[in-house]
């Protein structure tokens, strides 16, 4: 897809991934409304971006869905039209057994990581339709490949939107809009204070990671070439592997390096 003088909608642009991918669409030539919970992380997104009228922020609940609704309209009288919208937006739950958790912190993440991504996808699909050509990028996660024990109900919440994701992309085959779904493996954003967990001692050992600065190029490589999955890390791209030639050995393995931090 060629991202000159198309406009996204960034969800999650306030921080991390999705702030990034807000800069490297401006730096396309793209033009931007980028959503986030935060205001004030927001205004410090339009800050450093220093786009001008290319970037448009939008304060907005992914999870309400009634609020998302309104939000197609919103982006479009102040840019016109709609071309893509990037689905970054997303929380993680404390670490811990899926037994131990309450019922109230698995209605947020599926609120926020299935309902989130369901509400803005759905809501801008229509125009979508309407547009030579247009981008869904979903972001799902190593953890929608692979289970991780201690966040396995995150884990649960991101095969979800890969399901979701790829069922799209088989209906819309014939039409101009392409579906890719993203797996990033660990980057090294604050997807924990934002989630409002206290991140977990790793017991000293050094975790290798992605910068969202390089996820969010990736990610909009992904754009440009209309790929159907992106895998971002080399851990992604190996424990993939390894839970295709041997599942039951990968499955041992994360076992082994989450119960340390459990």
């Amino acid at each position: 897809m060629q991202i000159r003088n198309k406009v996204f909608i960034v969800t999650g642009g306030g921080n991390g991934i999705g702030r990034h991918v807000t800069f490297q669409l401006l730096a396309r030539g793209a033009r931007v409304a980028a959503v986030d919970l935060s205001e004030d992380a927001l205004d410090e997104t339009r800050t450093l971006a220093r786009a001008g009228e290319s970037l448009s922020t939008h304060v907005l609940n992914v999870a309400d869905d009634s609020a998302v609704q309104q939000l197609p309209a919103a982006v479009q009288l102040v840019h016109g039209q709609i071309d893509g919208v990037v689905n970054v937006a997303g929380i993680i739950h404390r670490f811990a057994p899926l037994a131990e958790l309450s019922r109230a912190e698995l209605e947020r993440i599926v609120d926020v990581n299935f309902w989130g991504t369901v509400n803005t996808t759905l809501a801008v699909l229509p125009i979508l339709r309407e547009r030579p050509t247009a981008s869904i990028v979903n972001i799902s996660s190593l953890s929608g490949l692979l289970a991780f024990a201690g966040q396995g109900f995150y884990g649960a919440t991101k095969a979800a939107v890969k399901q979701f994701s790829e069922a799209l992309f088989e209906e819309l085959i014939d039409t101009g809009v392409t579906v890719t779904t993203v797996f990033p493996g660990n980057i090294s954003t604050n997807i924990s204070g934002n989630s409002g967990v206290t991140m977990i001692d790793a017991g000293g050992r050094k975790v290798r990671s992605t910068t969202p600065e390089q996820t969010a190029q990736q990610i909009v490589e992904g754009i440009e070439k209309d790929s159907f999955r992106v895998l971002v890390g080399s851990d992604a791209r190996l424990l993939d592997l390894l839970s295709r030639l041997a599942p039951k050995r990968a499955a041992m393995l994360i076992a082994k390096q989450m119960k340390s931090v459990m």
